[in-house]
């Protein structure tokens, strides 16, 4: 009766230990060596070993010809579908958003070393910001990026940097570190981001991070400069702020 009971505890735990390494990998940007695996967590590395082969096997994780090990592509499927749902929870909080500011909001993650929009509810505007879901922006021209770029450490903010570069989108893109930094510490001061024609000419976007949210994530809204001026900007962030704490709350009690 005893050993019964105990092996769907046994079970239980490697369960949880296979997901923690797949977090460890993920919060790496997607690739880690074994020495970082055993670093970031406290498992045996004949444990660590163990679990990657299995995650190896199934397709979750791969092993690269250095010898490191990044999320495997059967994740990828799984990201999709967790996106969709995601961008379904999102849309309500989207379209509330565009009701009261009358431009177009979106939701974007974090994703390896860049971010993809999940979701969007566009402006009732002819001349309006478009952004097809599933598409990637980079992190350090992006409103939603540099959000989230917020709520990281630096140290891990520099990591994503690095392994994406910062090439320019516009005249106006942050094209060095320390300037990225500079914004990013400002973007903690004062709750909000800001895109200032960075990704596009003539579009400003504003954007604040998503409290609580399982992932990192940013919820913005984005405009043509004419429109989206310092007096919308004073307009949209207390709404912004309220619908992000209203998705986060959404997230956490879907999670519990």
């Amino acid at each position: 009766m005893t050993e019964t009971a105990s092996k769907p505890a046994a079970g239980v735990q490697s369960v949880e230990r296979a997901f923690e390494l797949l977090e460890v990998i993920a919060r790496a940007g997607g690739e880690a060596a074994l020495s970082e695996l055993a670093a970031d967590t406290p498992l045996p590395l004949p444990t660590i070993h163990r679990l990657l082969r299995t995650l190896v096997g199934v397709g979750y994780v791969r092993q690269l010809p250095n010898r490191r090990y990044s999320l495997g592509p059967r994740l990828i499927r799984l990201g999709e579908v967790a996106n969709r749902q995601l961008g379904a929870l999102a849309t309500p909080v989207l379209k509330t958003l565009v009701e009261e500011l009358g431009e177009s909001a979106n939701i974007a993650v974090l994703d390896g070393d860049m971010v993809t929009y999940i979701a969007q509810a566009q402006s009732p505007h002819s001349m309006r910001m478009i952004t097809e879901v599933g598409r990637r922006a980079m992190l350090h021209y992006s409103g939603v990026g540099k959000a989230i770029l917020s709520v990281l450490d630096d140290e891990r903010v520099q990591r994503l940097v690095a392994q994406a570069g910062m090439p320019p989108k516009t005249p106006n893109t942050i094209t060095t570190l320390g300037k990225l930094f500079t914004d990013v510490e400002a973007i903690r001061e004062r709750g909000y981001a800001l895109d200032e024609e960075e990704q596009e000419l003539g579009v400003r976007c504003v954007a604040v991070p998503v409290p609580g949210a399982p992932t990192p994530m940013a919820i913005s809204v984005s405009g043509p400069v004419t429109r989206v001026d310092a007096n919308f900007v004073g307009l949209a962030v207390p709404k912004l702020q309220e619908a992000a704490e209203t998705l986060g709350r959404q997230l956490v009690a879907d999670a519990e």
